[in-house]
């Protein structure tokens, strides 16, 4: 199934590695020409000149991008170009109703739409082990699964067109409470001066042990926040949660929490950093002065 990326950033680039791997990838194609080139030269495949031109020689298409109105810009970019029978796949984080928007205008022109949010990081990108929450037809998925299956280890269909997007939300909340969770508590045992090296190995074989405090807790700990997902990314899914919860009238207090947080980091200018850099905020509450304990005489 000859495959076409669009977006060439932390996740999509080696998604693009992946497919080429497996002998699926024909194009690939980025707002800045010159890092689709550099990629297609690595990988031997073609360039496209604009995201049509992709689509006209590819029988599936990823979609890998930022913004709601990215994905629907794409969408519409790649309408005179789709071949009937061919399936987007979009892999962006982007509302439930932006992901039917897209599925309707592809679907007009006579190819399937799969919302295939992902989970597990640029580290599950370039293995290849990426959590897959896809909604459509079960008979897409199936077309498209050879293709999930390059990019993905885990592949589960969560419902009609837009249960992936609203799954998504469900990890993103859920991620921002165990970042809550993992910083406060790690920056409570630096505070108090304990070996955190070894608190990060005894309590993650516990009962509070989770991905979040292996993979991150020992580069926040010694103060290094490389980006693995980033602040201001995990800020703009927040806020497709926040507005998801609205239409039932319910405003989250994790999410509401999270938001004045990353909006802070992002006002200090660490919008690119990892969410892991709340750690920053955290460490920030313990370190002032009225906070300080007495010490014994």
């Amino acid at each position: 199934m000859r495959t076409g990326v669009i977006g060439l950033g932390g996740m999509g680039a080696p998604m693009a590695r992946n497919l080429h791997e497996a002998g699926l990838l024909e194009s690939v194609w980025n707002r800045t020409r010159s890092t689709a080139e550099s990629l297609a030269f690595e990988l031997g495949v073609q360039a496209a000149f604009d995201p049509a031109e992709l689509a006209g020689r590819c029988e599936a298409i990823i979609l890998s991008v930022s913004a709601d109105a990215d994905v629907l810009e794409v969408v519409d970019a790649i309408l005179t170009g789709l071949k009937p029978g061919s399936v987007v796949i979009d892999t962006s984080t982007v509302s439930r109703e932006t992901a039917c928007k897209a599925a309707e205008k592809t679907g007009a022109a006579g190819s399937a739409f799969l919302d295939a949010p992902v989970s597990g990081g640029v580290e599950g990108a370039r293995q290849g082990t990426l959590a897959m929450m896809i909604g459509g037809e079960a008979a897409v998925l199936e077309q498209a699964r050879p293709v999930l299956e390059a990019v993905g280890s885990r592949i589960t269909h969560m419902g009609p067109v837009g249960a992936g997007q609203a799954t998504k939300a469900v990890n993103q909340i859920m991620a921002a409470g165990i970042n809550q969770a993992v910083t406060e508590a790690l920056a409570f045992g630096a505070a108090h001066g304990l070996p955190m090296d070894r608190v990060i190995e005894v309590v993650g074989s516990g009962a509070a042990g989770n991905w979040f405090l292996t993979h991150r807790g020992p580069g926040m700990v010694e103060g290094r926040f490389e980006p693995g997902f980033r602040v201001a990314l995990h800020h703009k899914d927040l806020m497709i949660c926040r507005q998801m919860a609205g239409q039932f009238g319910v405003a989250m207090p994790v999410v509401e929490m999270t938001l004045v947080h990353y909006r802070r980091l992002m006002e200090a200018g660490l919008g690119d950093e990892d969410i892991s850099a709340l750690f920053r905020e955290k460490s920030a509450l313990f370190e002032a002065e009225d906070n300080a304990p007495e010490r014994p005489r």
